[in-house]
């Protein structure tokens, strides 16, 4: 069993190098809910599957509750869950890195407040939240990225993203808050909210 190596904002990190049999990956995303003066709330992980540029494919390419599978197959999002929780993982996305179509360069990583405009809500209201990149065949987790910065205005954070490098995968911590929400993120991947 090997250690689990502990990422900070900006880092760059191989992923399968020093892990050659890893060929299933789950990016396991956690979050809570701080109070909110009686306002419930739901978060939602999702990923986007972009190409050299850094954009999305084809609207089918952004994996999330409405759209669980990428055209491929390889990546999909494991449920919907609406409460959070401090321990373990929120959501899971799982990645069957073999099998992602070979125009898709990077897969990139988000939690977005649902409806955040509507009840008034960013992540100011939003504690713990956290990645775990964990081997879906043996259960061993590879990388942790736990951010420290506390966003006040924005509603959406993209966390992380893995990218293809020298016939492997890295991961790169973005942690990239957005006032404009969903919006923003899928505006910058060539997309539109109603994706």
């Amino acid at each position: 069993m090997t250690a689990t190596i502990s990422l900070s904002k900006g880092q760059k990190i191989d992923l399968t190098k020093a892990n050659p049999s890893l060929k299933k990956l789950k990016v396991g995303l956690r979050w809570a809910k701080r109070a909110t003066g009686g306002v419930d709330f739901d978060l939602d992980a999702s990923a986007i599957l972009l190409n050299a540029e850094g954009k999305a494919l084809s609207d089918k390419h952004f994996v999330f509750y409405g759209n669980p599978v990428s055209p491929d197959g390889a990546v999909k999002t494991h449920g919907d869950n609406r409460q959070g929780g401090a321990e373990g993982d929120a959501e899971t996305i799982t990645i069957d890195l073999d099998a992602v179509a070979a125009d898709v360069h990077r897969i990139q990583f988000q939690i977005t407040i649902h409806d955040a405009a509507a009840h008034n809500l960013t992540f100011g209201q939003v504690s713990n939240t956290g990645v775990r990149f964990i081997d879906e065949d043996t259960g061993e987790v590879s990388h942790t990225y736990d951010p420290s910065e506390d966003y006040s205005t924005e509603t959406c954070v993209v966390l992380v993203e893995i990218y293809r490098h020298d016939g492997g995968w890295k991961i790169n911590t973005i942690n990239q808050g957005y006032a404009s929400g969903l919006i923003g993120v899928l505006a910058q991947a060539g997309l539109t909210a109603t994706a």
